[in-house]
C-alpha cells in the first residue's frame, strides 16, 4: 500500500481552510476563513492565502488572529496572539516555529503537509 503525502502548499492551505471551517467542536467553532484569495499564487516567501478570525456568536466582526502564506511545498501561519503559549504548543505537537522579530511580536508555524494540519489545529 502507497501513501501519498501532501505537500503542495495550495492544497495544505485548502485543508486548512476546511478544518477550521467544518470543525464545530471545542474553540474551533469560534474561527473563521476570511478574506480569502481563491487565485493565491505559492512564492518562496509566502503568498497570502487568506487570514483567520476569531469571532463571538453574537458579533458579526471577529479578532484577527493571523494569516496563512502559501509556498510551493508548505504553508506558514503567522499567528498574533499568544504567540508564546502557540509556539509551545506547536512545538509539542511536533511542527516546526519560528519567532518573527516585530512590534507586537508574532510567531510563524510550519505546516509542511497535509498530515500536520489537524495537529496545527489542535494547537489552535
Amino acid at each position: 500500500m502507497v501513501e501519498d503525502r501532501v505537500t503542495d502548499g495550495r492544497r495544505i492551505a485548502e485543508l486548512l481552510a476546511s478544518e477550521l471551517d467544518g470543525r464545530e467542536d471545542g474553540a474551533l467553532d469560534a474561527l473563521a476563513v476570511v478574506n480569502a484569495d481563491r487565485d493565491v499564487e505559492p512564492t518562496e516567501d509566502g503568498a497570502l492565502a487568506y487570514e483567520v478570525e476569531r469571532r463571538d456568536a453574537d458579533d458579526e466582526d471577529g479578532e484577527l488572529l493571523g494569516g496563512v502564506y502559501v509556498h510551493p511545498d508548505r504553508i506558514h501561519v503567522e499567528l498574533r496572539e499568544d504567540v508564546e503559549d502557540v509556539a509551545r504548543a506547536a512545538r509539542e505537537a511536533g511542527l516546526r516555529t519560528r519567532p518573527k522579530a516585530v512590534r507586537p511580536p508574532r510567531v510563524l508555524v510550519f505546516v509542511e503537509s497535509g498530515a500536520e494540519v489537524k495537529r496545527f489545529a489542535n494547537v489552535l
